[in-house]
């Protein structure tokens, strides 16, 4: 069953040339009439190179950004028909893992209130179930719950991107868009944290679209794939297909260009 429904999306930008005779307006679609559906429980990997469009969709498809035309169907609900009472609602089940784990987390709060803000805004909860549901969080995505008393700046990237993702799984959503989330850690830290997100699925029954420009990554995590062409998605199939008989030339770039990993 579809728990993410999107039609024709379209996001265009409008830009400015510079040119011999002055200057040139325009406009750029960075989604361009994209249709895809997310199934509840997947995780559907989205993958191409730099600029064509991944991120932006990703937000689009979260109403982070507004599109230019085009719907998303989350369980029912056309998000951008939504009144506002009826998005935040939405909100908790629909959440983002950011790409950088350095510039997600606000540096002059402790952990327990990054992790804790979300539940100020959506729950009415006792101070008290509040740090117990932080160091629930902590203990989730393999941190002590002492880390609740410090600063971000005082982890590494990985632990970063931990906490960032027990941000995301504060308010127990059922959507998550992962954009990007081990690309600005070394690969040894980037293993460790998508094995954390595969144990979170299968623990929280999460639904996932996992943004990257690695094919090895989203392969080995990937119920299927969507490869997105400056803007367009140009192929979608299960994982096995779309390993073994890609069709498009672009496909079989972005399988060669990158090694093959080890993910323990």
């Amino acid at each position: 069953m579809a728990l993410v429904e999107v039609r024709k999306l379209t996001r265009s930008f409008d830009f400015a040339e510079s040119v011999f005779a002055g200057r040139r307006s325009g406009e750029v679609r960075a989604v361009d009439d994209v249709s895809l559906d997310i199934q509840q429980g997947e995780t559907l990997g989205l993958v191409g190179e730099s600029g064509s469009g991944k991120s932006t969709l990703g937000r689009l498809i979260l109403r982070l950004i507004e599109p230019t035309s085009g719907t998303v169907v989350f369980e029912d609900t056309d998000i951008f028909q939504a009144s506002g009472a009826e998005m935040r609602r939405l909100r908790r089940d629909m959440q983002i893992i950011f790409q950088d784990p350095f510039g997600s987390l606000d540096p002059r709060f402790r952990v327990e209130d990054v992790l804790a803000e979300p539940l100020i805004v959506h729950e009415s909860l006792s101070r008290e179930l509040r740090r117990q549901r932080v160091a629930e969080l902590l203990r989730a995505v393999g941190m002590d719950e002492s880390a609740a008393r410090r600063y971000p700046h005082e982890f590494s990237g990985g632990q970063r991107q931990r906490i960032g993702i027990a941000r995301a799984l504060a308010l127990k959503p059922k959507f998550i868009v992962a954009d990007e989330p081990v690309s600005a850690l070394d690969v040894s830290v980037g293993a460790q944290i998508v094995n954390l997100l595969q144990s979170l699925q299968r623990e929280f029954g999460l639904t996932y679209l996992f943004i990257s420009h690695s094919m090895p990554i989203v392969r080995y995590l990937s119920t299927r794939i969507a490869v997105m062409q400056k803007g367009k998605i140009v192929e979608v199939g299960s994982t096995s297909e779309m390993t073994a008989n890609p069709r498009r030339e672009y496909t079989k770039s972005l399988l060669a260009a990158t090694p093959e990993i080890t993910v323990r």
